[in-house]
């Protein structure tokens, strides 16, 4: 009987989607190694092994981890990150299957490819006056519209939530080098969602908006001083404008909120903890940079995670909540995630603990533990999407009136 490794519902399913893996023709109680990231199986009397039941023996990880050889993927060398910034490219991952210290004998191969845009679903590079981006449409409609704010141009999560049924604008925070910014302007994100209101095939009435890190502060800016944000998804942004001033219709609303580059930590790897290089935004001389959250009409979702050390991420959630309740606001819910770093993603891609920086320029450590950081993101993609069907409800007769 010839050894054959299995992908279940298919060899071809969207990134975010979880697969079955399953080898079956082996010698019975054999051992297997399986993809590069490495996890050791022992067969059953059957000569079976299937990753939803049966524990990874020694590896990358232990126990029972179906999508264990996704997320514990490494690269061969220190401090890179796994990046798909366009999403005409789908993720192929080769599963192998070898016997036990015969690495060079393969019993058993199949591929999976994981695309990030779902059937049917259209992706249009979009310019305004003073944005670009890519608009991301499902087939049919009418669709709850979301703005992805991304830190820097990155189409995954946009692509991905799109093909949950979603209309999704992703546009960058820094179009420019993050060195020549001197200043932001929210007319600027405020043009992308007029944009997005625009579209024929949006049925809700206002936009949702979903960022992470330096488009947290943005998204929040936009929810207390632009009309028609119905919701908000903040995943460990800051309550306070990082490192630029904050214009609007001319004026400067925010002041920033500095750093200090010496206070940053370095370890023996080489990576560095940036965590403590922000300042305090409740001091004194900080005030000017909060955001005023109370002022937002719609709703919030602040995500935090412990282990974050790009930056107290817990403890910027916590002050938001905090905020909004001395204002007798009710209109947010907290996700915290123990044991999650600084890069919570769409899941089972491969966990990143230290990558390059691209605004600070160094190499830093971005927190969490492989296994709670992945389960962090399952939890987190399903509650995002259960979020904006609950705050952005689809009104048919609207989509048809801009028709």
């Amino acid at each position: 009987l010839a050894s054959t490794a299995l992908l279940l519902p298919s060899a071809r399913c969207l990134f975010d989607q979880p697969v079955q893996v399953k080898v079956e023709g082996l010698r019975s109680r054999q051992k297997g190694v399986v993809f590069s990231s490495s996890a050791t199986y022992r067969t059953d009397g059957s000569g079976k092994i299937d990753l939803l039941r049966d524990p990874s023996l020694s590896g990358s990880y232990f126990g029972v981890e179906p999508m264990g050889l996704l997320w514990s993927m490494k690269a061969e060398t220190l401090h890179k990150r796994f990046q798909k910034s366009c999403a005409l490219h789908p993720h192929v991952v080769k599963f192998s299957v070898h016997e036990e210290d015969r690495e060079d004998r393969m019993l058993a191969e199949v591929t999976n490819e994981r695309p990030l845009t779902g059937n049917g679903v259209s992706r249009v590079p979009v310019k305004g006056r003073n944005f670009q981006g890519v608009l991301f449409t499902p087939p049919e409609g009418p669709f709850p519209a979301v703005l992805d704010l991304c830190t820097l141009m990155c189409e995954k999560r946009a692509s991905l939530l799109a093909s949950r049924g979603f209309m999704v604008l992703t546009v960058p925070v820094y179009t420019d080098h993050p060195d020549n910014i001197k200043q932001m302007h929210l007319d600027h994100f405020k043009e992308a969602v007029d944009f997005l209101q625009q579209q024929p095939k949006v049925g809700s009435k206002g936009v949702g908006i979903m960022a992470r890190s330096k488009g947290g502060d943005i998204a929040l800016s936009l929810a207390a001083f632009v009309s028609g944000v119905k919701a908000v998804v903040s995943i460990n942004g800051c309550n306070a404008v990082v490192s630029v001033p904050l214009y609007y219709q001319n004026h400067q609303i925010i002041s920033p909120l500095g750093s200090d580059i010496t206070k940053l930590i370095t370890t023996e790897s080489g990576a560095s903890i940036i965590k403590y290089g922000l300042g305090d935004p409740l001091a004194e001389e900080n005030k000017y940079s909060l955001v005023p959250t109370e002022q937002a009409k719609g709703h919030f979702l602040f995500v935090a995670s412990e282990d974050d050390l790009n930056w107290d991420s817990k403890a910027y959630m916590d002050q938001m909540a905090e905020r909004l309740k001395h204002h007798g606001k009710e209109n947010f819910e907290t996700l915290c995630y123990p044991g999650a770093g600084h890069l919570l993603e769409p899941p089972y891609g491969p966990y990143c603990p230290s990558s390059f920086h691209r605004i600070v320029h160094h190499v830093v450590l971005w927190g969490g533990e492989a296994r709670a950081h992945a389960e962090a993101e399952v939890h987190l993609w399903s509650k995002i999407q259960e979020f904006f069907r609950t705050h952005l409800s689809c009104d048919a007769a609207q989509t048809k009136a801009k028709s």
